[in-house]
């Protein structure tokens, strides 16, 4: 099981940007996957995820009506589009794969919403 996100950089408060992560040794469309994300000094959070039946997304309150998670079966690849982005949405951002009770992660993206 591999994740490798993409999608990460600087922008403006207000902004947008939409990560990739592409996977590979599982469907996506199988198993739980989802993003999470590590702000300096803090614990990792959970922002977003996708099921594996019925396509139901689910969001943290702090990102709900900004940012939307969705997959490309046919790519093997979830994305999160992030919208009116804030400096508090500040972090790195992980990919995440719920296979059989095992968490797997793919390497981090930063994720800087500055002026």
């Amino acid at each position: 099981v591999q994740l490798q996100a993409f999608g990460g950089g600087v922008v403006q408060p207000g902004g947008s940007l939409t990560l990739s992560c592409e996977a590979s040794g599982f469907n996506v469309d199988y198993y739980v996957t989802g993003w999470f994300r590590q702000a300096p000094g803090k614990e990792r959070e959970g922002v977003s995820c996708i099921s594996n039946s019925e396509d139901s997304t689910h969001h943290r309150d702090s990102v709900k009506g900004r940012f939307a998670i969705s997959r490309d079966n046919r790519k093997n690849t979830v994305y999160l589009q992030m919208n009116s982005l804030k400096p508090e949405d500040t972090a790195v951002y992980y990919c995440n794969a719920l296979i059989q009770g095992v968490n797997y992660w793919g390497k981090g993206t930063q994720v800087t919403v500055s002026s």
